[in-house]
């Protein structure tokens, strides 16, 4: 299984170093020396490495700044801006906060109320600015969750459900959004 850990931004001096715009909890974990990351350069990049081998990092004003072995230069480091970084995690592997899932934990999961109703399943999430549980309902409508506490207060991987705090527009639809199949009349 595959998780993205970040994203390489622009260089930094001359020597092949770059800044990292880091899309993991566990940067320390997933930067260490001697790590292969997976490479995916974005449409029409000339850049051509599969894998990316960390050299050396460091933290300079809150960035992460990495030394690959692939870029040995600011022309080979301007190249690789933009390429995805990715994680091979076998599916036995947590991650070390308890708070914290990988996109695998969750896919698959019942999701229920806070009255223990049958809201869906969650089919997969969205990463963006705030993380998105995609949930399929019963009657095959996706919805999109926020992932944030106050709107998903239980995750029980063990138990294969997750609690939703559903309120009329989130999961369930606006009454005057159910069709006839949904329990609603038509008038």
């Amino acid at each position: 299984m595959e998780v993205v850990v970040g994203r390489i931004g622009k260089p930094h001096g001359i020597r092949g170093e770059v800044t990292v715009d880091v899309r993991t909890d566990e940067p320390d974990r997933r930067y260490v020396d001697g790590a292969v990351l997976l490479a995916e350069a974005p449409r029409g990049s000339a850049f051509s490495a599969r894998t990316m081998t960390v050299n050396r990092t460091r933290w300079h004003q809150g960035t992460l700044l990495v030394t690959f072995a692939e870029l040995d230069d600011r022309n080979a480091a301007e190249a690789a801006r933009g390429v995805v970084l990715r994680a091979t995690v076998s599916l036995d592997e947590v991650p070390e906060d308890p708070e914290e899932f990988y996109d695998h934990q969750l896919i698959g999961l019942a999701a229920y109320d806070l009255e223990g109703a049958h809201l869906g399943e969650v089919t997969g999430l969205v990463h963006g600015a705030q993380d998105l549980l995609q949930i399929r309902t019963p009657e095959g409508r996706n919805t999109l969750v926020p992932f944030v506490a106050a709107l998903v207060p239980e995750v029980d991987v063990a138990g294969g459900r997750v609690v939703i705090a559903d309120r009329p527009g989130l999961v369930t639809p606006f009454e005057d959004e159910q069709g006839p199949e949904d329990g609603a009349t038509e008038g």
